[in-house]
């Protein structure tokens, strides 16, 4: 079967044939390449034909695809057993391993997604404080609850707009949005808002819409702001957590967090979640408190497991700062290649995180300062790459993701392969 008939037949199954909705190649264009199989640092479409894979699943395979680590703790998990509905051991190991490693994390709870664990944490920041009203930014991407689906307007900050239709106007009313890197702005909706403010909710490395690095200074402003208005601060990590470093973002910022989200890494590439901070904070939670939150395959032991082994193996292999160095040695020699064949596409990078855009005057740190013509760009940049056997995000405001599978020659064949792309299209 080819990518091009199983398409055909996922229409009549499923809503535009996919089950998220970036894998449709809407953005991009074409027909979307149906995976069959997938190891190390490259996948292998049904077709027979291999990919290196910048995608790893959006994020959560550090170590790439069917590490041998993570295949053999999974593959112990399904051999006693995938799901208890139980208390067990192995959520615990991994609540413990990340409290021991973590200072802002006093108390845990897993959940089965990012979308869940920041839908339950600004449940709790409302809770603590008894108010309503949270605080997002435009271009940060909080999961797809109801109330978080919202972006700024065309007027005055904190008006918000529907991104989704289903939205009810008086739950996306409690939803204010600002501006990212905008200290005035944050200032005048604290002056309208603030004792009405539950939390404000921030990635501090906004991944979702291109990637978008923040002034730490702003950073830390915000965080400062919330809590002389008595708001709480929740971090977003889901995608940098575990990614940015053992601490996460927080900790190369210095930040604290009285919330944080996390996901992808924990899981080692399984479906988990978690929300996590101050015990006071999380003893709210059911049934220790009054928040109701449940969830039957929570923690559920197969992802507990790989979670667990992919990050003792990045702390026993020092994985973090050889994926810094490994990424920033492939994005300078991306960059090298680009300054001749494509002098006006940028190169950005966190951590082992990378985004290529195109056009955009200087640091682009909000969505609207990125260069008008760079979706059209990406998504002939992304067929000339899938051309040469690189499987990019198919949407031009996805981030890319190295993994330690990603090793010295495959990264070279990668970056001569997008230069060429690059070249080819420009």
């Amino acid at each position: 079967m080819t990518s091009d008939e199983l398409h055909a037949r996922a229409l009549h199954s499923a809503p535009g044939g996919v089950h998220s909705p970036v894998r449709a190649f809407r953005s991009v264009g074409g027909t979307p390449v149906y995976v069959r199989s997938a190891a190390g640092a490259r996948i292998v479409a049904v077709d027979g034909r291999s990919y290196i894979d910048f995608c790893q699943s959006f994020g959560p395979l550090v170590l790439g695809h069917r590490d041998p680590v993570v295949h053999a703790a999974a593959s112990a998990a399904l051999d006693d057993g995938w799901s208890y509905g139980t208390c067990e051991p192995y959520s615990l190991q991994l609540a413990e391993w990340i409290l021991a490693h973590v200072p802002w994390v006093e108390r845990i709870r897993f959940v089965s997604s990012g979308t869940e664990a920041v839908m339950s944490a600004l449940r709790v920041a409302r809770a603590a404080t008894g108010r309503s009203k949270i605080l997002k930014f435009e271009g940060c991407y909080h999961g797809h609850a109801d109330s978080l689906l919202v972006q700024a307007g065309s007027g005055l900050a904190g008006e918000v707009a529907a991104s989704s239709a289903g939205l009810s106007a008086d739950l996306i009313a409690g939803t204010l949005v600002a501006p990212l890197d905008d200290e005035p702005a944050v200032a005048e909706i604290f002056e309208r808002h603030g004792t009405d403010i539950a939390a404000v909710i921030v990635e501090p490395v906004p991944a979702n819409y291109g990637l978008l690095p923040q002034r730490v200074e702003w950073l830390r402003h915000l965080a400062s702001t919330a809590r002389d208005a008595g708001a709480l601060l929740v971090l977003d990590e889901v995608i940098t957590g575990f990614r940015s470093g053992v601490q996460g973002a927080a900790g190369l910022f210095g930040i604290t967090p009285d919330l944080v989200c996390y996901g992808k890494v924990i899981g080692g590439g399984f479906p988990v979640g978690a929300y996590a901070g101050r015990a006071d904070l999380m003893a709210l939670v059911a049934p220790e408190g009054p928040v109701y939150q449940a969830g039957t395959l929570s923690a559920n032991p197969v992802g507990m497991r790989a979670g667990l082994a992919t990050l003792e193996r990045m702390e026993s292999t020092d994985g973090w700062h050889v994926l810094e160095e490994r990424t920033a040695a492939f994005v300078e020699r991306l960059r090298s290649g680009l300054r001749s064949a494509a002098p006006d596409v940028e190169v950005v990078r966190h951590a082992s995180i990378f985004w290529l855009r195109r056009g955009g005057d200087g640091p682009v740190r909000r969505p609207d300062r990125i260069g008008a013509g760079h979706a059209d760009w990406y998504r002939r940049f992304f067929h000339a790459a899938l051309e040469r056997g690189v499987y990019l995000p198919p949407s031009g405001y996805e981030v890319c993701f190295l993994s330690l599978a990603h090793d010295a020659d495959t990264l070279t064949e990668a970056a001569d392969a997008l230069v060429d792309a690059a070249a080819a299209i420009r």
